[in-house]
């Protein structure tokens, strides 16, 4: 595939984690996203449908894992890269989300900045900006 074409490719997956970001509030559930705006530090966390919720950050986060994957494949066209990035991928979910899921259905509302950095690391790809430059990294280290 062309370099151009490439580059076109990830612009255009990059635009598409935006519009993800962008439409959040009328098609996901996320309890959360206005308590975290607001009220915080005054009021414990707002009722919540476990089930639903936990749905709805696995299909975020499915989404941007997706479109992440696809970047980093586009960018370095390495297969093993992209195997590495999908177990990463995968172990986070099952670490973040048992630490979400512990923190809201003990309401441990002392460590609040915890849970919103958990929901953060979760509902926004913020893995993509971690892995690309440490890729980029590994392989300038290997071709020196």
């Amino acid at each position: 595939m062309k370099k151009s074409v490439r580059i076109g490719l990830v612009i255009l997956l990059f635009l598409l984690l935006i519009l993800i970001r962008a439409v959040v509030q009328p098609y996901f559930y996320d309890p959360l996203l206005d308590y975290f705006k607001h009220d915080y530090l005054y009021k414990s966390f707002p009722e919540m449908d476990f089930s639903i919720y936990f749905w709805n950050i696995f299909y975020r986060y499915f989404l941007n894992t997706i479109i992440s994957l696809a970047i980093i494949y586009l960018v370095f066209n390495d297969v093993k890269t992209l195997y590495f990035s999908i177990k990463f991928y995968i172990l986070a979910f099952a670490a973040l989300s048992l630490m979400l899921f512990i923190l809201l259905k003990f309401n441990i509302t002392q460590n609040y900045l915890l849970t919103f950095y958990v929901r953060r690391f979760l509902i926004q790809p913020l893995f993509v900006f971690i892995l690309l430059p440490a890729f980029y990294y590994q392989k300038l280290k290997a071709e020196s």
